[in-house]
């Protein structure tokens, strides 16, 4: 009998069943991975990008002078600058546009902010649903494949009339990779989905508190003629 229990040993002689769960439990890690790295380095640019602009911002520069900075940058504006073009544009074409209430330029600049809002946080939230839904369910996965190795174990063994644990061990080892592999996939997607979420969360509040000081702004602007 091979008792050879080594872990690719394991894996090469596991059931389809087993080998197909783990190949799905692989490939969710794999991409668990390629989403955290990139989600992280869009985070930090996101709150790299509004540590910049919040300086600027409160730098006593003129709303005007920096709407027109950052319109004619080398490169694509991003997260709270987005916001901030988009509410200070429909502003200044709500009054030029003339006879228009103060009180209604205010409300379609804040409109225009809080849309463009909601993009930067669609776009910051992608994949994070994926790293919930992979630390949520691979231990189930990895777990199905365990017992239905561990099974496949026992039924081998029924027309054996003495059993010793050299004939049930590696295919109770080799079960037993399945659940190791969905661990393996879930703990570092449960993680990165809760430090994630906080930094988003954090970033959100960032985001809403800048509209809200943003929108005082222009209410003093729009009532200064």
């Amino acid at each position: 009998m091979n008792t050879d229990l080594s872990i690719f040993h394991l894996i090469t002689e596991a059931s389809f069943v087993v080998q197909f769960v783990m190949l799905i439990l692989a490939t969710a890690s794999l991409t668990s991975w390629t989403f955290i790295f990139s989600k992280r380095k869009e985070l930090n640019r996101a709150i790299e990008i509004t540590d910049e602009f919040e300086e600027q911002f409160w730098s006593g520069i003129t709303l005007t002078e920096l709407f027109r900075k950052l319109s004619v940058k080398d490169f694509e504006p991003e997260g709270i600058e987005k916001i901030f073009l988009a509410g200070y544009k429909e502003f200044s074409r709500m009054r030029q546009s003339g006879n228009v209430e103060p009180i209604v330029q205010v409300e379609s600049a804040q409109r225009a902010m809080r849309i463009e809002l909601s993009r930067e946080l669609e776009r910051l939230d992608e994949h994070l649903s994926f790293l919930a839904t992979v630390g949520s369910t691979s231990p189930y996965v990895g777990l199905f494949g365990t017992v239905w190795g561990i099974m496949n174990s026992f039924m081998s063994l029924g027309n054996v009339k003495h059993a010793t644990l050299a004939q049930v061990a590696p295919g109770i080892a080799e079960a037993l990779i399945a659940t190791a592999i969905g661990l393996f996939a879930a703990i570092p997607a449960v993680m990165s989905y809760n430090y994630f979420s906080t930094r988003l969360d954090k970033l959100t509040g960032r985001y809403d508190l800048f509209v809200e000081e943003f929108v005082v702004l222009l209410q003093r602007q729009a009532h200064s003629k």
